[in-house]
């Protein structure tokens, strides 16, 4: 097949994946009716911006975006730090630990702190009134400040994760050169290390900035119930309530929250294309120097294995003791005597369940494969290819990237009424495909340029067609980084709610959808046992990939 054509029909697919739903938001929201497009009309934008309500939920977003993401951005960027150029004990276990979080469900995560921190029943207030003699817990995890660092621990992987390779990349030389000049090092910091960290600290409070404004399990679970609305609550509020939800509202409060996202989304390519250039003056051979703690390094230690203990282990262990109790105990006797199994019987007898989860491992596994399959090609050709078509392409992945799970969800839903696929998995799939695709070519896309395009020249100098090519070459070649992708595409399927909240539908429901069900009715034991079991699946997916890639052999090589 003729690679023209291909990049045609990949233009096509990916075109349809990011515009369709983006149009029937655009059409939906300038629609009279409520379940159906036209007539025409500015109508529902007056309704929806006229609602005196909608100041306070911008203001309540406005305060949980910035500080979710001030907040992770910061956090994230001092672990990085300390885990490179710090002489920090144990830093391979910092280097590992921030990374689980995206393992967990958002649900699980937010459920396990208000089993913590809820005001009146939550263990660490029980024990705090107790040993104080308090009449209410000092702590209230029902508050927009516990939203914003709840959403801050959860972002912080992301903040980790870029800032990380900037700490090793940065050349020691420049802080040397400062020192020698006779900067102090608080100076040092201030006037060399920071203006070439601030491309990468933008990059990195844009991109936690774009997954705050669409995060949902957070300002579902907790913020509802603190009586703190933001767009998310809010637009979901108004197509799950009532006999007939007005879809065109919705539609219209989604493309602003889309607008938004467009707008933080450029800025972070900005600011990102801006940090390719300052790692290209830094990107010599040479070892990142470490800074010695001298005596504050045991306390810097135990203050950033508190923090992960927090981030990983304080969350799981809560929801496993939970998962042993018919209601929120204190730890003690009394909790001791009431252990039961029955929260795990119900998991493996409830046939809802059972449907959930086969949906669930369903879903995670054919979006992945599908997702994996289009990043590949996406990849290749935006990398391999320079023209217009190609700059399109990769464009309109990033397009995606941007677009909050909630408000994709709207827009597909929109689009899948009026298909048979409404209702089904496949509507999932597509939606899951469509909104995390630059999770699989962003990944692929960097082990493509580490592949000399004359492997290829080569393949095709010998007769072989580009599909012989991509088969026998580069799949061989990409497979760790393919694994690794899909891997991680599953991973984030296997919890994915935004989106799945909006088309999830009886005979369709998942697993993060049923979690946040039995979270919203207070049903703590059925969310602890339901949670573990999705952090299983995940785990279970991950291994089945890496066991796959070290059995791998040799490819044959074609025969004829």
């Amino acid at each position: 097949m003729r690679t023209s054509l291909i990049l045609t029909l990949l233009l096509a697919v990916v075109g349809l994946l990011t515009a369709v739903p983006a149009l029937a938001l655009i059409l939906g929201s300038l629609s009279e009716g409520i379940g159906a497009f036209g007539p025409f009309t500015l109508g529902k934008y007056l309704q929806a911006y006229q609602d005196p309500y909608l100041l306070r939920v911008a203001l309540n977003t406005a305060t949980f975006v910035l500080g979710a993401s001030s907040l992770a951005t910061a956090l994230g960027g001092i672990l990085a730090f300390l885990a490179v150029r710090t002489d920090l004990p144990g830093k391979r276990l910092v280097l590992f630990l921030p990374w689980i979080p995206m393992m967990i469900p958002h649900v699980l995560f937010a459920a396990a702190w208000i089993m913590l921190l809820n005001p009146t029943s939550g263990l660490i207030n029980l024990y705090l009134q107790a040993l104080l003699g308090l009449e209410w817990g000092p702590f209230n995890i029902y508050s927009l400040g516990g939203m914003i660092l709840l959403e801050a621990l959860l972002d912080l992987p992301i903040a980790f994760a870029m800032l990380l390779p900037v700490f090793m990349a940065l050349d020691p030389s420049l802080e040397e050169a400062g020192r020698v000049s006779g900067a102090r090092p608080l100076q040092v910091l201030v006037r060399v290390v920071l203006p070439l960290l601030r491309p990468a600290l933008l990059g990195a409070f844009f991109l936690a900035t774009i997954r705050t404004l669409g995060a949902f399990a957070i300002p579902q679970v907790v913020g509802i119930p603190a009586e703190v609305p933001v767009l998310t609550t809010y637009i979901f509020r108004t197509i799950s309530t009532g006999w007939n939800p007005d879809y065109g509202k919705a539609s219209a409060l989604g493309v602003v929250g889309l607008v938004l996202a467009m707008v933080l989304a450029l800025l972070y390519r900005r600011a990102t294309l801006k940090g390719e250039r300052f790692a290209t003056v830094t990107g010599k051979a040479y070892r990142p120097r470490e800074i010695p703690l001298g005596p504050w390094r045991w306390p810097v230690a135990l203050l950033v294995y508190g923090l992960l203990l927090v981030l990983v282990l304080l969350p799981l262990a809560t929801m496993a003791y939970i998962s042993l109790l018919p209601y929120v105990a204190r730890p003690g006797p009394e909790a001791w005597a009431i252990l039961t199994w029955a929260n795990w019987r119900w998991l493996f007898q409830e046939p809802v369940v059972a449907r959930a989860l086969a949906n669930t491992a369903v879903v995670a596994a054919v979006a992945a494969s599908l997702g994996v399959v289009l990043s590949l090609l996406v990849a290749y050709f935006a990398n391999r290819y320079r023209s217009l078509a190609t700059t399109l392409l990769d464009l309109l992945t990033f397009v995606s990237f941007a677009w909050p799970g909630l408000i994709i969800g709207v827009g597909f839903m929109l689009f899948f009424v009026l298909t048979p696929l409404y209702g089904s998995l496949w509507a999932l799939i597509l939606a899951f495909v469509a909104a995390y695709l630059p999770y699989g070519v962003r990944p692929l896309g960097s082990a493509l340029l580490q592949i000399h395009k004359e492997l290829e020249d080569a393949a095709r100098t010998s007769g072989a067609s580009f599909t012989l090519t991509l088969r026998w070459i580069l799949v061989p070649l990409l497979a760790p980084a393919t694994m690794s992708a899909w891997a991680l595409l599953a991973s984030q399927f296997v919890r994915e709610l935004s989106v799945a909240a909006v088309l999830a539908r009886p005979g369709s429901e998942v697993l993060a959808v049923l979690l946040l069900g039995y979270a919203q009715d207070g049903m703590w034991g059925r969310v602890a046992v339901l949670g573990l079991a999705m952090v299983a699946l995940s785990t279970a997916l991950l291994l089945a990939v890496l066991r796959l890639g070290t059995r791998r052999g040799p490819v044959p090589p074609p025969q004829g």
